[in-house]
């Protein structure tokens, strides 16, 4: 008989509201398939942990973040110079942004090596792929946040390029900026997205995402489909090897920002010239440096209105990549994707290279 702990009568009370047994036997009947591919697995569980990095962090600087062309930046400093450890905050928070979508790029071409979006988990592909548009999304607007010359010229750059995109280009412009012109009105529509929309759309995706890989499981590859595979339980096992995995990265974010912590630089000034070398972050660098080497015309088309129309489309055909891969559902190999899948890592780290070297 269990003794009535105060610990045991608190769960119990837990329990009847919430259902907790329910999910406790979940995780502990939850097993993990061990294969030669079972490493790819735990970039999923990292993501999370540094979305949940982000989010804490977040939380943090906004209690003294004031979104206004007149205060953003004095409010960045004097987080950085007054507040106790604020400094560390605003390091980790920034280099765990870079790293999550350095993850995130890895999460996503893992499982589209393995084919891991075939039937039936269609839905966990265009709900992971949509989570990294939004990880992209976050990584530009908050990049501007801090109000300075470099983020300043970055957005106005990058708010031009949505202007090119066919018919509804300047309609886009004007709704990110919130005008004609990056204003303190583009900093408060900005802020807006980064700690309301954008939040919301993710906790609405990341909570179908976690539920579909709890209903459908850990895809196997397609070589091992049908074979009986040995597995290891997720609690504890797997769970605590995704801790140490965790442990590591928060040390990782704890070395970069102690050693290297994020530069403020100067307050924007809209009326000064851009600087030399104004560059989007490095996750945009492909994108960047293909526009730049784009000719002024291509045939009757712009070179620009081309890129950008080709980026659109590669992002749409990768939402759809489960319902253009048929041969995956046959158990067949399909050597067209593998091909394009490698072709577009290549581009990606060629033309980041390019934009740094150059």
């Amino acid at each position: 008989m269990v003794s009535s702990t105060p610990a045991n009568s608190l769960w119990d009370w837990f329990d009847k509201r919430l259902g907790l047994d329910a999910v406790s036997h979940l995780a502990r009947e939850k097993e993990v398939p061990v294969h030669r591919h079972t490493i790819w697995y735990y970039f999923g569980g990292m993501t999370l942990f540094l979305f949940a990095i982000q989010a804490v962090t977040g939380i943090l600087l906004l209690l003294y973040y004031r979104p206004s062309a007149e205060n953003a930046f004095e409010s960045v400093q004097f987080i950085m110079a007054e507040v106790r450890f604020g400094w560390l905050i605003r390091s980790v928070h920034s280099w765990s942004a870079n790293v999550l979508i350095g993850v995130l790029f890895i999460h996503l071409f893992s499982v589209f090596f393995l084919r891991a979006y075939r039937r039936p988990r269609e839905l966990t592909w265009i709900s992971g792929v949509l989570l990294f548009f939004i990880a992209l999304a976050f990584g530009f607007s908050g990049y501007l946040l801090p109000w300075n010359t470099m983020a300043f010229f970055a957005t106005k750059v990058g708010t031009e390029v949505a202007g090119v995109v066919p018919v509804i280009g300047h309609f886009l412009l004007r709704f990110f900026r919130g005008g004609d012109e990056v204003t303190g009105a583009t900093l408060t529509r900005f802020f807006g997205f980064h700690v309301a929309i954008l939040p919301a759309a993710t906790m609405a995706l990341l909570g179908l995402h976690l539920l579909l890989v709890q209903r459908h499981g850990m895809s196997v590859p397609l070589r091992d489909e049908g074979r009986r595979l040995k597995t290891m339980k997720f609690m504890p096992n797997f769970f605590l090897r995704d801790l140490m995995g965790w442990l590591i990265a928060l040390g990782v974010l704890a070395a970069l920002s102690a050693l290297f912590p994020w530069e403020l630089g100067e307050k924007a000034d809209p009326f000064a010239p851009a600087p030399a070398g104004i560059r989007p972050e490095w996750y945009f660098m492909f994108m960047f440096q293909t526009l730049k080497l784009m000719p002024a015309r291509i045939g009757p088309i712009e070179g620009e209105v081309l890129a950008v129309s080709a980026f659109g489309l590669a992002g749409a055909l990768l939402v759809v990549v489960p319902f253009l891969d048929r041969a995956a559902n046959r158990n067949q190999p399909n050597s067209f994707l593998k091909f394009a899948g490698c072709i577009a890592v290549i581009y990606i780290l060629v033309m980041t290279l390019l934009g740094y070297r150059g």
